[in-house]
Formats: structure tokens, sequence, C-alpha cells
């Protein structure tokens, strides 16, 4: 397909977005910005109310929204909506791909994917990795996983949201994707939420104190990749060299930070949580290995 082909599928193909939360009305927004006639619904029928003033169409039902368009776009809660909202829709969905961009498990992805496919319906499980003030932004991007065919079908389209990355046809993957890059994010957040309770003990305000706590956070990156491996593929050789930091080192580090933090009358959950990943390593005899070593516990947990 070429630019210009690329352009008018963009313009003319037709769309629809089911949930209206903040990241299904920066969706529907960027997509009507494009040139895309955009069909929507939600339950409460008002959050329509500015997009159709933007230009969208509020559909009566679900069914007639998934009727107006070969791609149905779901923003939702978990994916038990997808099955309140479209279980008396299903007659309407054969030959139509389901982009459901909802937060849950992999396991669930993988059992709507079956679902799907009984009604003749494409899947796509999506997560999207920005918040939704960033949809459409070159800092954008979004997970996929499923059948190809949809995909490729729709990529300028979905593309528009963000960059797509596809990993693959295992439906549950983008949602193991999602919920990693989640994991990653919310122990940072509540990270930087204890430091600042710590400082915040010792008279610093939070305004102070947060510039500093994100320094920290966004070197972690670049000290991660300045050894001389890569350590993503040291973990997958089983390697956990202790030249540069051990695990009774970072240990001994944990320690202080619960018993710093016991002192401050702090919540001990997240130290707490951290410490027994070192614990179970050195009583495993891997004190002198790399701080990655705590990864077993993690995978295989007492």
């Amino acid at each position: 397909m070429n630019e210009q082909q690329n352009r008018t599928t963009r313009k003319n193909s037709a769309v629809t977005v089911i949930g209206l939360g903040p990241m299904g009305q920066a969706m529907t927004r960027t997509l009507l910005t494009a040139g895309h006639p955009v069909t929507v619904w939600n339950r409460t029928a008002s959050r329509a109310d500015g997009l159709v003033t933007d230009g969208a169409t509020l559909a009566a039902t679900p069914g007639e929204a998934v009727e107006t368009s070969d791609l149905v776009i779901l923003s939702l809660t978990d994916y038990q909506a997808m099955y309140d909202i479209l279980d008396g829709a299903t007659a309407s969905l054969a030959g139509r791909t389901l982009v459901n961009l909802s937060s849950d498990t992999p396991d669930r992805s993988r059992e709507a994917a079956t679902w799907a496919a009984a009604h003749d319906a494409a899947f796509l499980t999506g997560g999207v990795m920005v918040p939704a003030p960033m949809v459409g932004t070159e800092a954008a991007h979004v997970y996929y996983s499923g059948r190809g065919e949809g995909m490729e079908k729709h990529l300028a389209t979905l593309a528009l949201l963000g960059t797509p990355k596809y990993l693959g046809e295992d439906p549950g993957l983008a949602q193991m994707m999602y919920q990693a890059q989640l994991a990653v994010f919310l122990t940072t957040l509540s990270a930087l939420m204890h430091a600042t309770a710590m400082l915040g003990t010792a008279g610093m305000k939070a305004a102070e104190a947060l510039p500093e706590l994100l320094s920290s956070a966004d070197a972690i990156g670049d000290i991660l990749r300045a050894g001389e491996k890569n350590p993503g593929a040291a973990l997958d050789a089983g390697e956990h060299p202790g030249d540069l930091s051990t695990v009774t080192m970072m240990g001994a580090t944990s320690d202080h930070i619960v018993d710093t933090s016991r002192s401050l009358g702090l919540d001990l959950a997240l130290p707490l949580a951290v410490q027994a990943h070192y614990r179970h390593a050195i009583n495993e005899g891997h004190g002198s290995d790399n701080w990655t070593r705590i990864i077993d516990s993690i995978r295989a947990p007492r």
C-alpha cells in the first residue's frame, strides 16, 4: 500500500469506539482529527456529548455501534465489561476486528480471542502505554498481539493512536507486556511516595524532594545499561556476575531502608517486600552473585 492509499484509508475508514472514559475520548478525538468517521457508544450516553459536538456519531445500542464499522475499539474497565456490552450484539460481530485496549489478565485476553473467533470476528489485544493526554502524539506507543490479519488490515488506523508494537499471535502477550510495564510503573510510583515520606519526616517538602528522587529514577536505565554486558542477555544466559554489586551488598541496603522506615513510623509493606527478595537469595547461598539473582525467588516463590 503506497502513502497516498494509506492517507485515503486513514481518512475514509469508519471506526467504532466503545467506552468513553478519558482514554476512549482521547482515541476518538485523535481518529476524528485524522478524518475518520467515528461512531461511539457508552453506558452513560452523556459522556459522548462533547465528542458528538466534535463530529462523532452516538449509537443508540452496542449492536448499532458495531454494525457501523469494520474496526471496533474497546476501552473499558476490564474484559468482563466487553461481554456485558456485546453479548447482545454477537450477531453483528462476524467479519469485524475487535481491538480490546482494556486492562485485564493474559488468560482473559486469550479467552476473549476464543470468544470472538466463535462469532467469526478477528481479535487483537492491546495495551496503550501512555496516559490519555498523550494518545496520538509521537511519544505514544501501543502493544498489540493476536492474529496478524487484523493487525495488517487496520495498521494505518491503529498507528494514529501511537506507534504500534506487534508482539505476535498469542493474544495474551500484549496484555502480559502491558501488565509487566505497569508492574515497573506502579512499583516505581510507590517507591517515590515512600521515599518522599521518608524525607518529609526530616522536614523536606515534597516540592524539594521529588525533583531529586526523579533524577534517580531517570538514571536507573542508564545505570543498568552501563555494564559491559546487557543485563537482559546475562539473565537469559543464567549469569549473575557479582563484580559491580552483590546480593549481600544490596541486601544490606534493603535492611537499612527497613530499619529507617520502621524508626520513622512509615508503612513497611514495600521495603519488607524488597528485603525478602535479597534475604531469600542470601539464604540460598547466592550472596556473592549480582543483585539480578533475586529473580529466582520471584520466578519460584516458596
